[in-house]
């Protein structure tokens, strides 16, 4: 994705506004992305739409964003509403409290409702991007359980209003992504890896190349990166709580930094030897402080660089792509076609349809067009997860609803 769009992103998830100065670039040819906020109704049998219904107003609300909106910036509250099939909502069970007197006279009894987690989705639309955008929403909907918040962002014609606004202050963890990818399994997955971050991890990603000898970084790079082949910050998980509470060791103050003081001495120090922008920022960030970086494998961060030289994400291999990153414009050229066909059926997959014959099906069967190329070689990698997820959703969405109402 566009160094401009990514850089707002990280610097306003993370409360830090001064990168934008810096990073302001063109303006976005397309239409600002919207946001579209729909409130989610709970599970209880007594919805009048059908399942169809609901699929197509997911699919409409998808051909509605055309105008700009104030409001980009701010979250979309479950964007687009819920899928066809809803998420079944955890409620809270009956207590019983027993009476520890003598007295028969009966006590209330305590009930005790679990508040839903929500998981926060982040991304930059910028430039052309608009198409890019909208398919990783829908993989992210198609296949999540929990509830999900979309913060959408755009770059240089919104910036005054990031200066003036306080935005996801009160957010807790995020998760950030570039347009360029998509979600083969549930968002759920890699959300709960939140909770193996020890007491000084702060943030997750994936590294940068499997093979030092062939990384960008190991070869290139002329300033401190993270590790032996630095990290991708295509995704990356962050607890924003942590962030915002740590003083950040570097290079310049032997005192430490917060990151709203740390990013913009650090651009100014190294503007004229970073390549790839606020990846670049984040690897020299973590390169002082490698004990606030959580590292999840490359099957969660899968890009044409595990497969186009052999394949050497063993991840992959084992238990298939979770999150799939068409960086290098792979999505719109010929010279990758597996990610090509994975993208392509994703877009065009209309929600009332059934998945496996509409999703699954025609990406198996455009996988034969791709076996003279090194990664069409592996169809099982791209293929496995994606399997592996529409049977659990089939299992839990249609399978345990009509258990539940025999």
């Amino acid at each position: 994705m566009r160094f401009h769009g990514k850089v707002v992103v990280i610097a306003v998830c993370l409360g830090v506004f001064l990168l934008l100065y810096f990073f302001g670039g063109n303006a976005a040819d397309d239409p600002l992305l919207r946001e579209v906020v729909e409130e989610e109704e709970e599970e209880d049998g007594n919805s009048s739409q059908s399942p169809s219904e609901l699929g197509r107003d997911v699919a409409a609300k998808f051909a509605r964003k055309k105008q700009p909106s104030a409001g980009v910036g701010a979250r979309a509250e479950e964007l687009l509403g819920r899928r066809k099939e809803g998420r079944a909502v955890n409620r809270g069970a009956g207590v019983n409290a027993k009476s520890i007197q003598r007295s028969h006279v009966a006590r209330p009894v305590a009930r005790h409702t679990r508040v839903e987690e929500v998981m926060h989705l982040a991304v930059v639309a910028c430039g052309n991007r608009l198409d890019e955008t909208l398919t990783m929403v829908k993989s992210a909907l198609l296949f999540s359980l929990k509830k999900i918040t979309f913060h959408i962002f755009a770059e240089d014609p919104l910036a005054p209003q990031f200066k003036e606004r306080v935005i996801l202050k009160d957010v807790d963890s995020l998760l950030y992504v570039d347009t360029d990818v998509l979600f083969l399994r549930p968002m759920d997955d890699i959300w709960s890896l939140l909770k193996s971050f020890n007491s000084t991890q702060l943030a997750a990603m994936a590294p940068e190349h499997e093979v030092p000898k062939i990384g960008w970084y190991s070869r290139f790079a002329r300033h401190p990166f993270y590790g032996v082949t630095g990290v991708n910050s295509g995704v990356m998980l962050m607890n924003l709580t942590r962030i915002r509470s740590t003083m950040f060791k570097n290079s310049m103050i032997p005192s430490g930094l917060s990151w709203e003081d740390l990013l913009h001495p650090l651009y100014q120090k190294y503007k004229n030897h970073i390549t790839w922008g606020d990846q670049d920022l984040l690897n020299i960030i973590f390169h002082y402080n490698p004990e606030c970086l959580f590292i999840f494998p490359c099957q969660w961060n899968y890009r044409p660089d595990h497969c186009m030289y052999g394949s050497n994400c063993k991840g992959a291999e084992e238990e298939g792509v979770s999150i799939l990153h068409g960086n290098r414009g792979v999505y719109h050229d010929d010279k990758q076609p597996a990610f090509k066909v994975v993208y392509d059926a994703v877009r065009d997959y209309p929600f009332e349809d059934n998945m496996f014959q509409s999703l699954f099906y025609p990406i198996q069967t455009k996988f034969l067009d791709t076996v003279n190329t090194l990664c069409g070689r592996i169809p099982q990698v791209f293929l496995k997860q994606i399997e592996k997820t529409m049977r659990k959703v089939f299992e839990d969405k249609v399978v345990r609803h009509v258990k539940k109402h025999k």
